[in-house]
């Protein structure tokens, strides 16, 4: 360059002097290039792949210096936490006149919510060793180039990546760390992985992995540190565990693995051992001796029984001990020589004898709750005042008083008085709130903050709240259980605070007046965020128990309603001994990193408790006399109100037919006024028009506080709409499930009949499998598969979880609904029936629709839910196939989809079923599975099909999928399954069926005349 410029000046002097201004501009300009390649430090090849790199990742904020090899703000960027990092390193000889050696080897970048892409162009970068972009907005797939890198240290922890992961990872022989943790992995862990043979952390928790793990990673002997929590595995906890002899940390929680702990586990010097919610067959405790070094054990919900070692206790460095949830008996040694004990769980077992006083260790966390020890009297060292450690003796015996076993440390437990209500502001001060015209003041339990196992009572109110757990790794030694929303929207005041607990938190009702109550439990997420930062990729799930029974399993309230708003739901309890338990526990699932590592749990607004029986008062026997005369009171008044009812309905036999079908009709929903709808749907314009069925038009709209719902009208000459409209708000307004549409309200004015329902996005699913020209929707492969579980997991909450158990009737593509997320919803449920367990069908005139119904209901009108099953099968294949099973007709003899598909299934030629728009794009395996599933649930014989908390578990891979060969064809027989069908397009018209009335609420009269 240097000569190249001397040059230049020499030869061009003279006649550039006749132009000198522009000749000094242009000397100038070739000297700024020269400097600028002289000065740059990194080759030039790796800049542009960095600036490509900081591009797609969307750190626009940030531009690359590659002279000093420093990231550089374009713009103020600021911090959002205090461990937010943005920087490249360099060979650490960059700056020391030796740039042949300087190359890129680091790139951190975490915490920024950057919005893009992880890029392939890493691999443009040779020399680089670690990538860190922990908490950020990442989305897509990892890229399968970056399996030809030579990475040393992949993190890319709470993130949005999605996608298999890739089995190219197992290429990079260099990595020592790969950190995939919350994010939305699925599939399987590649084998490939066990060919890490440098690994030394594999973290893949808080992902929705599936299958077993394989065996070739027993070949990762340098691994250390190994977690997978919170997937959904399949199969036994691998005894190739005991290969990985330098391991000290082991995390297992929630997983999906079955029991029992495998005894190689002897094998390992752990110093932090986790392994929680663990089925199957009940084990002794797991042999721990070599592990001399532990500091942490959790087994928790592992099925242990049998008495805790002695030489647990004898861990001089044991920290934290929970063995909580298990069937534990035997004494607690009194032998206990660790004083760095400070976390002590031992609730839910039948542990018995006395509590030793070498337990009570100044300073520590002791559970001791729902056991069987001696009752702790006044005199007992554990009743001692003024003692410096938190003890919880919540019902840690069983005296046979049950009061008495509430309140240890008492004698003659006694209730003064009953009450009869309930009204806690869990996390908040006593607030005053309008309830039904009158003000309900909800007493406040802020000023508890408790510990990580105690029990706090109000004495003035009888209640009380039993609390346990520690939020672990959040290194924080005070723990926080009372949260508030960061919230700008003004939420109502009762949901701007919570309480929170990492594992079981208890509210206890005492001294309550026995009968049936309703629960109203109040949540609303204030702890994640509605936006797109790393704040808000928080998955929390947690279960609910009443009086000891589990009423919601894997419950998240996100997905109920949403970010930071207000959710009630109801339950019924019943009390039998004057004390009411409502308890909220966390089972493993969830991520446990936001908004910060160590936050997870369950998370509750309020609990408002009221009884069924109309008095509510606290004088004993006198309140038991005045309920009597209240009983007899309004017993009469309703003969009264039966009479004039009988009466009016006679006096007004000419008036209009709404008057008639809704007269004394008790709507357990909310109720808009026509006017409100109006406005909210532009007084239903035609361009607010989303759909039409045979109840009527269904209009977009939106609601004073800008909630976008669907709007779905009755047309006013169908008087069997009156009878769905009555039917659809009886049985959805009892059901709550992520995978059920949610019922907002309805309104009954005169002619109008409306029903309200949460907006979904993206239309039916039939749209989407079917009609391209309504739909731009592309479903791909694990989209189809997430919709398939969801359905199924829809179902098996209508047949089996729900306090009503229902059968839909009339499953199909065009009732299942698509929100933003393409999580699908069920619903329709105008043809719902209610199902009695004692039962194994009903016999009914039919109604549905051809190609969805079961042969033994479409033929005879025996309907149980194994008819939805049927439905569900036949829905999967079309899922799976993208064709309709009324509208496709293979080129062949078979009259349907479905009878094309059982004659492949024969052939095992299950890959002629999957649709040709997701070309190789398909798990297919994963498919072959659902068409498996698919033909067992549609098998001839109902006693052959599933349950649907059956097909779930096949799908999920937790069981495997029996073989069910269909029924052979022949001229002689003809397989009922398809005979409707047959015989319908013979006669080349649509076959309407009706439904009888009668006497149960749930069962409808009308004609199907919804098109498909």
């Amino acid at each position: 360059m240097i000569q190249f410029i001397t040059y230049y000046t020499s030869n061009h002097t003279e006649k550039m002097a006749m132009w000198k201004p522009e000749f000094m501009l242009l000397l100038a300009f070739n000297f700024t290039v020269f400097i600028r390649l002289a000065g740059s430090v990194v080759p030039q090849a790796e800049v542009e792949g960095l600036e490509q790199i900081m591009t797609l990742m969307g750190a626009t904020n940030w531009r690359f210096n590659e002279n000093s090899c420093l990231l550089e703000e374009i713009a103020q960027v600021p911090k959002p936490h205090p461990e937010a990092e943005a920087r490249v390193q360099c060979d650490v000889d960059c700056n020391n006149d030796n740039s042949s050696n300087c190359h890129v080897r680091s790139i951190v970048h975490k915490y920024y919510s950057l919005g893009g892409v992880l890029p392939p162009q890493l691999v443009k970068l040779p020399y680089l060793q670690t990538i860190d972009f922990a908490y950020n907005y990442l989305g897509g797939t990892i890229p399968s180039e970056l399996g030809s890198s030579q990475l040393q240290s992949i993190s890319l922890l709470g993130n949005r990546f999605s996608g298999e992961i890739p089995q190219e990872l197992g290429n990079i022989t260099t990595l020592t760390y790969l950190n995939l943790e919350a994010n939305n992995f699925f599939g399987t862990i590649p084998s490939d992985l066990g060919r890490l043979i440098n690994l030394q952390t594999l973290i893949l928790s808080s992902n929705r992995l599936t299958g077993t793990l394989p065996v070739s990673l027993a070949g990762l002997r340098n691994l250390n540190d190994f977690r997978i929590s919170d997937n959904n595995f399949s199969g036994s906890i691998p005894n190739f565990i005991g290969n990985w002899r330098k391991l000290y940390k082991l995390e297992l929680i929630g997983t999906g693995l079955f029991g029992p702990i495998p005894s190689s586990i002897s094998l390992l010097n752990l110093t932090d051992l986790r392994i929680c919610e663990v089925s199957g067959p009940t084990q002794g405790f797991p042999p721990l001796d070599n592990a001399i070094g532990l500091q942490t054990v959790v087994l928790r919900n592992c099925n242990i029984s049998g008495e805790i070692p002695a030489y647990i206790w004898q861990r001089r460095d044991l920290q934290l001990l929970d063995v909580s949830f298990n069937k534990l008996i035997g004494g607690i040694s009194r032998d206990i020589i660790g004083r760095s004990l400070r976390y002590v769980f031992l609730t839910g077992n039948m542990l018995s004898g006395d509590v030793p006083d070498t337990l009570l260790i100044e300073g520590a966390t002791i559970d001791l709750s729902y056991n069987n020890f001696t009752w702790q009297g006044p005199d007992q060292p554990t009743c001692q005042p003024r003692m410096n450690l938190f003890l919880n003796l919540f019902k840690s015996s069983s005296s046979g008083n049950t009061l008495q076993d509430i309140f240890p440390c008492t004698r003659d437990a006694k209730c003064p008085s009953y009450g009869c209500s309930l009204h806690v502001n869990s996390g908040g001060n006593d607030l005053k709130v309008k309830e039904s015209n009158k003000d309900v003041v909800y007493e406040g339990d802020a000023f508890f903050d408790g510990d990580a196992g105690s029990f706090h009572r109000n004495s003035n109110n009888n209640w009380g709240i039993s609390s346990t757990g520690d939020f672990l790794d959040d290194s924080i030694q005070t723990n926080l259980y009372v949260v508030q929303t960061n919230s700008t929207n003004n939420p109502p005041s009762l949901y701007t605070t919570a309480r929170l607990s990492p594992l079981s938190l208890t509210y206890v009702s005492y001294c309550l007046q026995n009968g049936d109550y309703i629960v109203n439990l109040h949540f609303a997420e204030i702890q994640y965020t509605n936006d797109t930062t790393y704040r808000s990729l928080g998955r929390r799930i947690f279960d609910i128990y009443i009086q000891g029974e589990p009423v919601k399993r894997d419950f998240n309230i996100e997905n109920e309603v949403g970010i930071g708003r207000p959710l009630v739901v109801p339950f019924n309890a019943s009390v039998i001994n004057n004390i009411l338990e409502i308890r909220f526990y966390w089972a493993g699932k969830g991520t446990t990193r936001f908004p910060r590592r160590g936050r997870y749990g369950p998370l509750v607004s309020a609990i408002s408790v009221n009884p069924y029986f109309k008095t509510c008062s606290s004088h004993g026997k006198k309140a038991n006399k005045v309920a009597y005369v209240g009983f007899a009171i309004m017993g009469l008044c309703l003969v009264l109100i039966i009479l004039a009812v009988v009466w009016w309905k006679w006096f007004s036999k000419g008036r209009k037919r709404n008057d008639n079908d809704f007269q004394g009709v008790e709507l357990k929903t909310v109720s808009f006024s026509f006017k409100e709808l109006k406005i909210a749907t532009r007084n239903f314009d035609a361009t607010s028009k989303i759909g039409e069925g045979g109840f009527g038009p269904v209009y977009k709209g939106t609601l004073r506080d800008g909630t976008l719902v669907a709007v779905k009208q009755l047309s006013s000459y169908s008087r069997q709409g009156n009878r769905e409209f009555l039917n659809e708000i009886g049985v959805i307004s009892y059901l709550q499930h992520p995978n059920l549409v949610k019922l907002h309200g309805c309104c009954i004015e005169e002619d109008q009949l409306l029903l309200v329902y949460e907006y979904m996005e993206n239309n039916s699913l039939a749209n989407a499998l079917f009609d391209s020209n309504v739909s731009q929707l592309m479903l791909d492969w694990p989209t189809r598969f997430k919709i398939c579980v969801g359905i199924a997991e829809g179902l098996a909450f209508l047949h089996e979880e729900s306090r009503l158990k229902i059968v839909h009737r009339d499953i199909k593509a065009t009732n299942v609904l698509l929100d933003k997320d393409l999580n699908p919803k069920i619903s329709d449920f105008g043809l719902a029936r209610l199902h009695e367990d004692d039962r194994t069908h009903v016999s009914t005139r039919v109604a549905g629709t051809i190609g969805y119904m079961a042969p033994e209901y479409a033929l005879w009108g025996h309907l149980s839910h194994k008819s939805d099953v049927y439905s569900f099968g036949v829905l999967a294949l079309e899922i799976v196939s993208g064709k309709s099973n009324n509208k496709y007709i293979p080129n062949n003899d078979s009259v349907c989809l479905l009878d094309w598909a059982s004659r492949l299934q024969t052939k095992k030629q299950y890959a002629e079923l999957f649709d040709e728009r997701l070309e190789s794009n398909i798990d297919k395996e994963q498919a072959e599975t659902v068409v498996k599933v698919a033909i067992l649930c549609t098998n001839g014989s109902p006693a052959v099909r599933p349950t649907m908390s059956e097909v779930v578990s096949m799908l999920q891979g937790r069981i495997s999928v029996p073989d069910a060969r269909p029924p052979e064809l022949s001229t002689r027989f003809e397989d009922l399954r398809f005979k409707t069908m047959r015989d319908s397009l013979e006669e080349n018209t649509r076959t309407h069926y009706s439904a009888s009335s009668s006497n149960d609420p749930f069962e409808v009269q009308s004609v199907d005349t919804r098109s498909y």
